[in-house]
């Protein structure tokens, strides 16, 4: 394996890697979409988490590995094999099924194969590292084995107690992360660390491009859905502007003016931790998106006036909510003295939304949520740029 360095930049070998994740996001929202019920979404959520630590394993490795050098690829290219199978058991990991695999059992398994591969390979990468060697023994200890062992109990469960017990093992999981502290981990290069967060935003927000397909597939087009799929667009390039023109810009520069240990921690809690609320807030809306426009689209059920129901409603809101309070945060992590407020205020105003959603037409309440985060990404777009 080759080390990296200072200037090192994202190998087309990781953009290859991220494509299993991209279905993986998109079996996510399918999860949550086939039932939607609070158990359902909260599960989905626990889910993309999990998902989310097998990216962020390997997000960490290829900074200071080359990932396009012939043994780690070789790794990368088997962890993408199990993901995949991780992906197509998704659907069913709630779900009692009386054909094929066990879905949850091979689901836990899967991942817990990723995890084993992620510190083999580490440990392979620094034979003379004994610091890294002793944070790979504690992430074991802390973050790996208790987890596994509950999502393995999990497992065997169903239903909310299943959830729960999963919920459990992802909250010791990141718990036991952030005790193992930042003494061992190396963030080598600041520009290729940001950039491949990057470029998972975009996977996320390429979800809501899909959902509009999706959505829509099969219904003639008309002047309401060409109107909905606009909002949907503008939607998604608000989110993308509030990120990449204020967000990941304030980060990068944060992370690349620090070293050693501190730099160690601001990206474990600006990238590994931060960066999941923006992408489950940008799955939850394409879950309210997808929704929106199968009702804007299907006149035949639903008329043109029909509001958007239930827990949609709240996803469609809701998420977007997430995805600006995880923007501040990472702001303020980033520049204690930058106190962020439109984003969460809005966020605020954007969280119990879901009740006025049900009040308007989905076709409405699309172009609501497409304006308001237009305006945001406006009205701090220009002071951003003179940065």
């Amino acid at each position: 394996m080759i080390a990296t360095a200072d200037g090192h930049r994202v190998t087309p070998a990781e953009l290859f890697f991220d494509l299993v994740f991209v279905y993986a996001i998109i079996q996510v929202t399918a999860l949550m979409a086939e039932h939607t019920s609070v158990p359902r979404v909260l599960g989905a959520l626990v889910v993309l988490a999990v998902l989310w630590w097998c990216w962020c394993c390997f997000a960490w490795l290829g900074n200071v590995v080359r990932a396009d050098t012939g043994a780690l690829f070789a790794v990368l290219v088997t962890v993408m094999v199990v993901v995949q199978i991780i992906s197509l058991v998704v659907p069913d990991v709630f779900a009692d099924t009386e054909h094929g695999l066990p879905a949850a059992t091979t689901f836990v398994l899967c991942y817990g194969a990723v995890r084993l591969l992620h510190l083999a390979a580490y440990r392979v990468a620094h034979p003379g590292d004994r610091e890294l060697h002793r944070t790979l023994r504690r992430t074991a200890l802390l973050s790996v084995g208790p987890p596994f062992v509950l999502l393995l109990v999990g497992g065997l469960l169903t239903g909310v107690p299943q959830i729960l017990v999963w919920l459990c093992a992802v909250l010791v999981d990141y718990v036991g992360i952030y005790l193992t502290g930042g003494s061992g981990w190396r963030v080598v290069s600041p520009g290729h660390f940001a950039e491949r967060h990057g470029l998972i935003v975009i996977i996320a927000l390429g979800e809501s491009v899909i959902a509009i397909g999706v959505g829509v597939g099969g219904y003639p087009v008309t002047p309401a859905v060409l109107g909905a799929a606009t909002a949907v667009l503008l939607t998604a390039a608000a989110l993308w502007h509030v990120y990449f023109r204020q967000v990941a810009q304030a980060a990068e520069h944060r992370i690349a003016g620090l070293e050693g240990d501190a730099r160690t921690r601001f990206a474990r809690d600006t990238y590994t931790f931060l960066h999941l609320p923006l992408v489950a807030g940008i799955v939850l809306t394409a879950l309210g998106v997808k929704k929106a426009l199968h009702q804007v689209a299907d006149s035949e059920h639903y008329p043109l006036t029909e509001p958007l129901h239930g827990l949609a409603a709240w996803a469609l809101t809701g998420g977007a909510a997430l995805f600006l309070f995880g923007a501040a945060a990472i702001l303020l992590r980033s520049d204690r003295a930058r106190r962020p407020v439109v984003l969460p205020v809005v966020g605020a105003v954007l969280l119990p939304a879901g009740a006025l959603v049900q009040l308007v037409p989905a076709l409405l309440a699309l172009a609501l949520v497409a304006g308001t985060l237009t305006a945001i990404a406006l009205h701090r777009g220009p002071a951003a740029d003179r940065r």
